[in-house]
Formats: C-alpha cells, structure tokens, sequence
C-alpha cells in the first residue's frame, strides 16, 4: 500500500442501469470517459446496491452498514423539514473529516430534507446542492410529493443557505462545483468529494447540444443518451481537473449508481409503452423497486492508479456499504466503534486476498415485502416484485445467476434444501433487524 492517504472521490448516478454505459455493454449509450476510467482502473461485474431505492442506497454507502441498519430502509419524504439519516450514526464523511480531510458533496443529498439532518450536519463542510429526491434540473424546484395541498418548492443550497440559479443546468452544475473544489484544494490537505448527480432520474432533461449527439436514437432513448452523456462529460472534466492539479495518481474515484432503472410514470410520455424514457438493466431482470438484480446490480468503476493496475474485471461479489471500510483502511484509518456491515477490499484491490468473508460471504436485501439474498452462485428472491408498478414474480424464486444471470427460471423446486437454508438465512436476518430496530 502507498504510504500518502489518497483524495476521495465519489461520483453516484441515480438510477444508472446495468445496462447504459458502452463500456457495460450498451450499443446505444456513449460514455467514453468512463470507459477510459475503467480502463486505468477495475470494472466491476458483480457489485450490487444495498438497496433497490434511492436513500437506502445513499445510507449504506456513507454509513457502511445495512440500510435498517443506519435506520433507513425506504425513500424518504422532500418536503422541507422531513427527518432523515441520524446525526449519531458514523458515517464516512465524518469518519475522514476527524482524521484530517476536506470534505464536500456536491448534488443530490437525499438523507434527509432539513438542516438538521443535512450534509453539514453529517460531515460535509461543503455542500451545494439539493435535499430531496429529485429536483427539475432547470428551475431546481422540488414538484412531487404534493399530497394534502403541498406546494412545490425550490430546493438549491449552498451549504445552509437557499441560492437561486434559475436556468443552469444541474448536472453540469455540480461538475464545474467538483472541478472548482479540486483546482482550489491545498496540496498538503487530502480532500474527499461527493459528486451526486441526480442523472438520469426524472424529469427527463438535457441540454439541445446533448440531445443532438444521438440523432439515430429513437425519442424515448435519445433523452436518457443525453443526460448520461452530460455525467460522463462531468466525469471527464473531474479526470482532468485532478491531472491538471497533479493528484490523479493519489486519488480514489470510485463510480457507480444507487439503483436500477425506473419504471415510475414521469419516464414515460402519454402513458404509450413506444415512448418510455427509461434506462436499460442489461440482461438482468426487474428495475428500481425490485430485489432481483435489475434493481440491485450496479455498474461499478474503482480506479487508483497508485495501487491499482488498471484494464481489471473483477466478479467478486461487493456491496455499496464495503466503501466505508475500505477507504479508511486505505488511509490509515480505524473502523472502530463504526459498527460496519461492510468488508474492506483492500486485500483483493492489493492482490493478497479474493473476495470478502474468504468467499463464503452472503449479501441480504429488504425492501417493503421482498427479502432476499445471495451465496456465491445462488440466490433466493422472496416475495419478489419486478418494479414500481409491484408487478409480482414467483413467491419463492432460487436463480443460479452465474449460470443464469437474468434470474430467469426459478429453480426452487428442483434444489428445496437450498431453499430452506437460504431462506432461513434471510429471515433470521431480517427478524435481527427488527429486533435491534425496537431496543432502546
């Protein structure tokens, strides 16, 4: 391991699909910069998202935990005011602050819809951005969630403060944020950045000279090219930014999405299915909702030249709460009294271990009725729905997902002994949650 602590970065999509980067396979998306970023860095093929939604996800990845864990196990709310991840729990920007860095999110929040329990109260001590879940990405007004007479309202912060930029476009917002936050960082501090871009979740914008650079696309795909194509323009701007500065070598970027594709309504224009703006989960089946790996599997990108040799393709199994752990350990920094779910990589990303727990490891999921888990090859979906719209599968569903990666035929009536131990697994696992949610 090098012996200087790294610059962090993050950059996290919201709802990115498997399926919509060129680089994990797509014929139709043209994301360059993070092809080149996979390239100098691993590529990941089996990561998956604690979560199939958005503030779980943000929770584990910044809690190191379980989404229950960090009491934080469905979407929250966007009215101003509305609670969120708690200010006891530690988390990473935290953590990293008390050992000595810079920190900043710039983007999407999403843990919570008031000061109290904003980024600045987390660790950040920068922030730009906005709280809920979704804004437009012109006018940064917060539109849903307007039950019971509920009034839109604007949701843009710098920090603590409401700031009004009408008319900028928010994803390249938050890149020029990002490559400011860089060019201004003194040498001799390590800084670690959050660039959440809330691309390409809903409403469906871009900007006309994005849209143009798909004119083959059909209507219902060239929206999402465009919006996708602008967070991998950010991508590129952030590379050269830290080449520019002379700390590319020394920093961790680390890419990846919070959950799978959307089905919701505001992705489609009229209600026709020919003209659904969503994205794409590969060969995988379900999408943002769903426990089955549409959901869950993310693309997922880690480069740091000064440990890691780049051009990998790594299948280990990984999960959004390992991050925590292993960026503290590549900085010298002690996980105790963190209380993490999460298993550092550094071994594997060192080449003196393969995958976390030795191989035996196995990753549960909750969300409302589902369960689920995986075991090296195997896993067992329960109560699965395929989306949004809670469109049902097989109440007990055991895929072979290296052998049948789209969790296409149900198995469970040909290995029940298989069955019975992974659902007991699960269950006991989720009934621990329940337990621990109710003690004082």
């Amino acid at each position: 391991m090098t012996k200087k602590r790294p610059n962090y970065i993050i950059v996290y999509c919201d709802d990115l699909g498997y399926g919509d980067l060129s680089c994990y396979g797509s014929s139709q998306m043209k994301t360059p910069h993070l092809d080149r970023l996979a390239e100098e860095g691993i590529r990941f093929t089996n990561w998956y998202s604690n979560s199939p939604v958005c503030s779980p996800s943000r929770a584990a990845l910044l809690t190191g935990k379980y989404p229950a864990r960090a009491g934080v196990s469905h979407i929250l709310g966007g009215r101003r005011g509305t609670a969120g991840l708690k200010t006891s729990l530690p988390s990473l920007p935290k953590t990293l602050k008390a050992a000595g860095y810079r920190t900043a999110l710039f983007g999407k929040w999403h843990l919570g819809a008031s000061a109290e329990h904003g980024p600045n109260a987390h660790g950040f001590d920068e922030f730009f951005g906005f709280r809920a879940g979704c804004i437009d990405y012109y006018s940064h007004i917060f539109y849903w969630e307007q039950a019971g007479g509920v009034n839109p309202v604007h949701d843009l912060w710098h920090n603590e403060q409401e700031v009004w930029e009408n008319g900028e476009y928010m994803t390249e917002m938050i890149t020029s944020k990002a490559v400011e936050y860089i060019e201004a960082s003194p040498a001799e501090e390590p800084f670690f950045l959050m660039a959440g871009y809330n691309a390409p979740h809903y409403p469906m914008h871009a900007p006309k000279r994005y849209v143009d650079r798909f004119p083959d696309l059909p209507p219902d795909r060239r929206i999402m090219a465009a919006m996708i194509a602008a967070v991998d323009d950010g991508v590129g701007d952030i590379v050269a930014a830290l080449k520019r500065k002379g700390v590319y070598e020394d920093t961790v970027i680390f890419f990846s999405s919070d959950n799978g594709p959307s089905t919701e309504s505001r992705n489609w224009l009229d209600g026709t299915e020919d003209l659904y703006y969503g994205g794409s989960a590969g060969v995988f089946r379900g999408h943002k909702a769903s426990l089955f790996d549409g959901g869950v599997r993310e693309p997922a990108i880690l480069s740091y030249p000064a440990l890691i040799e780049g051009g990998q393709t790594n299948g280990e199994v990984c999960a959004m709460m390992d991050i925590f752990p292993t960026f503290l350990e590549l900085a010298g920094v002690s996980g105790e009294g963190c209380g993490l779910d999460g298993t550092s990589l550094v071994p594997m990303l060192e080449g003196s271990g393969s995958a976390p727990a030795g191989g035996e490891r196995m990753l549960f999921w909750e969300y409302g009725e589902q369960l689920a888990v995986r075991e090296g090859k195997w896993k067992l979906v329960l109560n699965g729905k395929l989306d949004f719209s809670r469109t049902a599968a097989d109440a007990v569903h055991l895929s072979d997902v290296e052998a049948d990666p789209g969790e296409r035929v149900n198995l469970a009536e040909r290995h029940p002994n298989i069955v019975r131990r992974l659902e007991l697994a699960v269950r006991q696992w989720y009934d621990n949650l329940r337990e621990e949610a109710v003690r004082p």
